[in-house]
């Protein structure tokens, strides 16, 4: 993912966005930390595609995954039924690699449960897992981890490792920057722009 001098205002008045430079190389596993109200929400929105740049561009290579903060699931539907109406969605020929990270997650007995009746953390293992199952290039993680207990964070982030193994451009935003030892890059959004944030983070968006 290339993203160059991106900026957002609203209603051409209230600039949030100043300049927003990134580049996501394959294989990195990068995060982007920022207090509430730097602009986080709209430079996810931006991302994703959501929402338009009021100046600049964002360029993505390839399959593209987004996971919101806030799950977006049918109560009345199984694990089983949301995986097979993405499948149809991404068109994918079978859900076995949904299955795969279903495991590493470590929910899949919960297959036949409907989404309403689970818990708030195995809600947002479900959510990671849709944007996970078509095997996105760049993956856009949004506070993939609230309502985990330690166990499943930790398996969150053997996930991310071998996500980045494989080649894929992995982005975590969070308000704080949760185990930034196991980030290639990490930056602060600040007054509208990224900034390298931590030892080692020179030449950070090259």
């Amino acid at each position: 993912m290339e993203v160059t001098d991106v900026h957002h205002a609203y209603r051409r008045r209230r600039l949030v966005l100043r300049g927003v430079d990134l580049r996501l190389r394959a294989g990195t596993l990068c995060g982007i930390v920022g207090e509430n109200g730097a602009g986080k929400s709209t430079l996810l929105r931006v991302l994703s595609g959501e929402l338009r740049p009021t100046r600049g561009t964002v360029r993505h290579g390839g399959r593209f995954g987004y996971c919101p903060q806030h799950v977006v699931l049918n109560n009345a539907l199984t694990v089983r039924q949301h995986l097979s109406y993405f499948q149809t969605a991404y068109r994918l020929p079978d859900v076995r690699y949904a299955e795969e990270i279903m495991d590493v997650l470590g929910f899949t007995e919960y297959a036949d449960e409907r989404a309403g009746v689970l818990s708030g953390g195995t809600r947002q293992k479900l959510n990671v897992t849709l944007a996970l199952m078509h095997d996105p290039q760049v993956l856009l993680l949004d506070e993939p981890y609230q309502g985990f207990d330690w166990d499943t964070y930790q398996r969150f982030w053997d996930l991310a490792g071998r996500l980045r193994d494989a080649g894929r451009s992995v982005l975590v935003v969070s308000h704080l920057a949760y185990d930034a030892e196991r980030l290639d890059r990490l930056w602060r959004l600040d007054g509208g722009r990224l900034r390298p944030e931590g030892p080692g983070e020179a030449g950070a968006a090259a």
